[in-house]
């Protein structure tokens, strides 16, 4: 259990991530003040169905900006998933949020098997989107590398960041996955057709040699 700043998003950020945030309310410049003086870490619990259960642990890593007006643009990487435990609107002597919280214990137990399986499918969705893929090493994926650019839901990310174990992370992502370019599939075809509607067609010769009712 550990005692956190809180400031509550409705964004989903997975660890490893880079986040980017623009400061302007008071109580955020002094908690970003206060992460600078005492290099201390906050909390960015989601925001959802007007609850806040899950969310990432995230480190300061630059104050990039820093206007006139004492707003400011900030870079932090996400660390750690965890749950509230308790939530309190204002910590005692500050301006921000604050609880108790618990991290999750992540299991990062996949096979490169798995990985590869995914990744395939990830690069088959791009395809069908007719998008650009960068390839990515089996080794060096994981289930969060590609977690914003995979067509998820808000709600779906959420429900990824609650998975704590690598292997039930990837596969939550390739049934999506599989599900999606199904879809995809069928737009496709559907898009065809349509275009086709008012051009002559070749239709295949069939044999009716044989054929009785």
């Amino acid at each position: 259990m550990m005692r956190l700043p809180l400031l509550p998003l409705q964004s989903v950020f997975f660890p490893g991530e880079t986040v980017p945030l623009h400061i302007f309310e008071e109580r955020y410049k002094q908690l970003i003040n206060d992460c600078r003086q005492e290099a201390i870490t906050f909390g960015i619990p989601v925001f959802i169905n007007n609850t806040l259960v899950y969310g990432t642990e995230v480190q300061l890593v630059e104050v990039v900006t820093t206007y006139e007006s004492g707003e400011m643009d900030v870079v932090c990487v996400a660390r750690q998933v965890f749950k509230i435990l308790s939530f309190e609107n204002q910590l005692e002597g500050k301006l921000y949020a604050g609880g108790d919280v618990e991290f999750l214990d992540v299991e990062n137990d996949a096979n490169e098997g798995l990985r590869k399986e995914v990744l395939l499918q990830v690069e088959k969705l791009y395809d069908l989107m007719d998008v650009p893929f960068t390839k990515i090493s089996p080794k060096q994926f994981n289930s969060y590398s590609l977690a914003h650019k995979m067509g998820l839901s808000f709600e779906q990310e959420y429900e990824l960041l609650q998975i704590s174990n690598e292997t039930d992370r990837l596969l939550f992502i390739k049934s999506h996955l599989k599900a999606t370019a199904t879809v995809l599939s069928e737009v496709n075809r559907t898009k065809g057709i349509i275009e086709m509607n008012g051009h002559f067609k070749n239709f295949d010769p069939l044999d009716f040699k044989n054929f009785t009712v």
